[in-house]
């Protein structure tokens, strides 16, 4: 924690202390606005835009966090672009303390990175990044309403599942709060997949710093916007892979539950991703795959983030 804590020390001179941040109270995700996709005060907040674009053998996501450290803000984004002919990835990072997160509506600003509602569109600038976001599925609040335990930490957890991105691509938007601390209380599994049917599927498991898995849940957002709890799921992975730094990530991936069995997996598999401005080294990337939903063929792409607990 401590190259965390000398960011924030250094933040200190360049934005203004914040009220002590709301303790989570999961009774409140029962009341949850999908709708209101603005910032609250919490321990800690992030905005997440993720796409894998098949045809053009491209994955993309865009992320803002913002930290409320006993009353300290701290700011970070982050930018990864894998070229999945090549395996290269770029990531770039937005250290500025420079921003402006409002809504209604929705507008999130740091340095000159840029993620704006405009009607019922989004538009994102940031770095080389200029896309419009045309939503297909109204927000939605994955149940119970937050991901997480009360050992770990908790996060309310609200999405845009399925955006057309500028036009011809599909997307997806999360937005998520609490007091759950990547890498420090917990690490995850997590995959937000396209299914060929039109519907959309949220997947994680939370593990504790030790490893041990204390949640495993997911939520399916069927054709008509509707989000539900999927029930009886398991995720059992099949593939371990380690990267260049030594750490170990679970890239294949058997997923049951009541109406579906699927088998996912990396399509690249080198896409860790060592933060400087979070201090997280994490897993980001396209998957893909294929199975049965409620006796029907089905195929399967979205993207998948996996987070070491090795600092």
């Amino acid at each position: 924690m401590k190259p965390l804590l000398l960011a924030l020390t250094a933040a200190l001179t360049l934005t203004a202390c914040l009220p002590a941040a709301q303790k989570f109270d999961s009774s409140a995700a029962l009341t949850l606005d999908p709708k209101a996709l603005g910032p609250t005060n919490s321990k800690l907040e992030w905005w997440y835009l993720s796409s894998y674009l098949p045809e053009e053998k491209l994955s993309l996501h865009w992320a803002l966090f913002k930290v409320n450290f006993q009353g300290l803000p701290y700011y970070a984004g982050h930018i990864a672009v894998s070229d999945l002919n090549t395996g290269k990835v770029r990531f770039i990072e937005q250290n500025s303390q420079v921003t402006d997160l409002k809504f209604p509506p929705l507008s999130l600003t740091q340095g000159d990175w840029k993620y704006l509602q405009n009607g019922a569109n989004y538009t994102l600038e940031a770095d080389d990044l200029k896309l419009t976001l045309e939503p297909l599925k109204n927000p939605v609040v994955h149940p119970p309403g937050y991901s997480g335990t009360p050992e770990v930490g908790q996060m309310y957890y609200q999405s845009i599942t399925r955006l057309n991105l500028s036009g011809t691509v599909v997307a997806w938007f999360d937005h998520q709060w609490g007091d759950q601390i990547p890498g420090s209380s917990a690490t995850w599994d997590w995959m937000g997949l396209h299914v060929s049917n039109g519907s959309d599927l949220m997947l994680y498991r939370v593990k504790n710093i030790k490893g041990d898995v204390v949640q495993v849940a997911g939520s399916w957002v069927d054709p008509q916007g509707m989000a539900r709890e999927v029930k009886n799921l398991t995720m059992t992975p099949r593939e371990e892979w380690t990267s260049a730094t030594n750490r170990k990530y679970l890239l294949g991936w058997t997923i049951k539950a009541d109406d579906f069995t699927l088998e996912l997996d990396a399509v690249n598999k080198n896409q860790e991703l060592l933060s400087n401005n979070t201090f997280v080294a994490y897993w980001e990337g396209a998957m893909a795959g294929k199975g049965s939903w409620q006796g029907q063929d089905v195929e399967v792409h979205g993207m998948g983030e996996f987070v070491s607990n090795v600092p």
